[in-house]
């Protein structure tokens, strides 16, 4: 489908910390925060989305730098073209100016074992936990705008807690909030947490869809 100019984004406003409803008991609160990515954090992208392509079991694949990065993902004001969510955590309140998307309190049984705070770090306790990468695209069907999430990504230690969700539904928010159709994006088949996953937070797995792709020798023939 091909993508559209979507409407002039509107500036995101911080959001009050919120707490989840407690399911056990109290005593590792952990402090998170979706916050729109910049050029300064770029390092920790790349070490992300090596970390992304190394679980699906792709990394042969990956050819990103941090040079190629920084050249390509901060061209155009958010949600105009490719936008990244970060999700940052900290066991104690956040108090850097970062404007936040949103911020959520989720109150641990157990302290969550992080053996890569140090490369990770992005500020006093905060450390840097997953993104979402996301685009514009276009439904002719619908005859509205959408998002497409290119990749979303937790560290390990850091999944089946809760972190997954408040990305994608960060995501989700800011299309209803720009009056956006749909939001759409693809999962390997044999990752069947992710499927149950979305499926739990209420989207379709279409099955009579497949991705067709154009790239390498293939894309540059047509240049020719």
């Amino acid at each position: 489908m091909a993508a559209a100019e979507p409407p002039p984004p509107p500036t995101p406003t911080p959001a009050a910390p919120t707490a989840l409803p407690e399911s056990g008991p109290v005593g590792n609160p952990i402090f998170s925060r979706i916050r729109i990515a910049n050029p300064s954090d770029v390092p920790h992208l790349h070490k992300l989305m090596y970390q992304l392509a190394v679980f699906e079991r792709l990394a042969h694949m990956f050819s990103a730098t941090e040079s190629s990065l920084s050249s390509t993902l901060f061209n155009s004001p958010p949600f105009q073209s490719v936008t990244v969510f970060l999700l940052e955590v900290s066991p104690t309140p956040f108090t850097d100016a970062h404007p936040s998307i949103t911020q959520v309190v989720f109150n641990l049984d157990l302290p969550i074992a992080d053996p890569e705070t140090q490369e990770f770090g992005s500020g006093g306790d905060a450390v840097v936990a997953g993104f979402v990468l996301f685009f514009p695209n276009y439904s002719t069907f619908l005859a509205k705008p959408g998002f497409y999430i290119e990749d979303l990504f937790v560290r390990d230690c850091y999944r089946r807690k809760g972190f997954g969700k408040i990305l994608l539904s960060a995501v989700a928010a800011q299309a209803v909030k720009m009056g956006y159709g749909r939001v759409e994006w693809c999962v390997l088949d044999w990752n069947v947490n992710a499927i149950e996953f979305y499926k739990e937070m209420g989207a379709e797995v279409l099955q009579d869809w497949r991705i067709c792709r154009l790239t390498g020798d293939a894309l540059q023939a047509y240049g020719k």
